[in-house]
């Protein structure tokens, strides 16, 4: 009688950025949840996309020994040789000096397969055609952009090839640093995870843009705190236009502006945020009394209008 793993069939990369150093993973598939299972990474380590009949296991125990010196080839070499399930699996590695390894076992549900290339591979299993993984590795290969966005394009075209026979359902994608910080929850540059969807690697798109505009958000706030009033008001200005749709990117903004006397730019952009959403009005009015807005109850009032 079989162990019952969880039934994580699905398409998958890992993948090391050779400019920056970082490493990621993404997945999609048709079952709940596929991040908390698939996806692992460690900044300065390595990541790991373990799928299949998955053993969630080879996450943790492979960033385990490539953590202690073990290449990824060593790491999952081991992992295989006491896994009685090891047909049952399958398992992709890459660590930080760009090594690969990766494994499809002979009982994984076809299509199954895997094809791997410097510094990335991309595995797939339960597919609708077996072109899915070459074709991820071509657009991975082809693709222009950062590490986010080129994971996302071998999703994409994983699925465009055909996908997961079942379906779509949830997806994730991760993005850790070259070197440990020392913060985990800065190393992770990027942690994204679509847990139920119809369309989730569109959704998974969705979510990198906002990401990429709160990161702007984030960056306009540093240098505002260096004193590059410029740099910040040009990241907040980005951010905004990355998500029009947020307010609250463009709320941020005009309180620099109007800390900054730019009074008449801040409630130009407030004006806007109002008509869409009154309740913004009561917010601006708190920020003096937490220290966050340092204006006049004139120039307040003014701002409130």
């Amino acid at each position: 009688m079989i162990n019952r793993f969880p039934l994580a069939h699905t398409f998958s990369i890992v993948a090391r950025d050779p400019f920056t150093g970082e490493m990621g993973a993404a997945v999609q598939s048709h079952w709940f949840s596929v991040g908390s299972l698939v996806t692992w990474g460690e900044a300065g380590v390595g990541v790991i996309a373990t799928q299949s009949m998955v053993d969630p296991s080879y996450g943790p125990l492979g960033l385990d020994l490539m953590r202690a010196g073990r290449s990824a080839v060593q790491a999952l070499a081991g992992l295989l040789a006491a896994d009685s399930g090891r047909d049952l699996r399958q398992v992709a590695m890459v660590d930080k000096n760009n090594d690969v390894a990766v494994h499809t076992g002979l009982r994984c549900i076809q299509d199954a397969g895997h094809e791997s290339g410097m510094g990335f591979s991309v595995q797939a299993n339960m597919m609708a055609s077996p072109t899915v993984w070459p074709a991820m590795a071509d657009a991975y290969r082809n693709s222009q952009g950062n590490l986010s966005a080129r994971l996302l394009a071998a999703l994409e075209a994983g699925q465009a090839a055909g996908g997961d026979i079942r379906g779509m359902q949830s997806a994730a994608l991760l993005v850790v640093a070259p070197h440990s910080t020392g913060r985990p929850w800065a190393d992770r540059l990027v942690d994204l995870r679509v847990e139920d969807h119809a369309n989730p690697i569109a959704e998974l798109r969705r979510l990198i843009r906002l990401r990429e505009a709160y990161d702007s958000m984030n960056l306009g706030d540093e240098k505002l705190g260096e004193g590059d009033v410029d740099q910040a008001l040009h990241a907040y200005q980005k951010a905004a236009s990355l998500a029009p749709e947020i307010l609250e990117l463009p709320f941020w903004h005009a309180v620099t502006l109007a800390e900054l006397g730019r009074v008449d730019e801040a409630s130009s952009i407030l004006a806007e945020i109002f008509r869409q959403q009154p309740a913004w009005r009561t917010l601006l009015r708190r920020l003096p009394a937490a220290g966050l807005l340092n204006v006049s109850p004139e120039t307040l009032d003014q701002l409130s209008s």
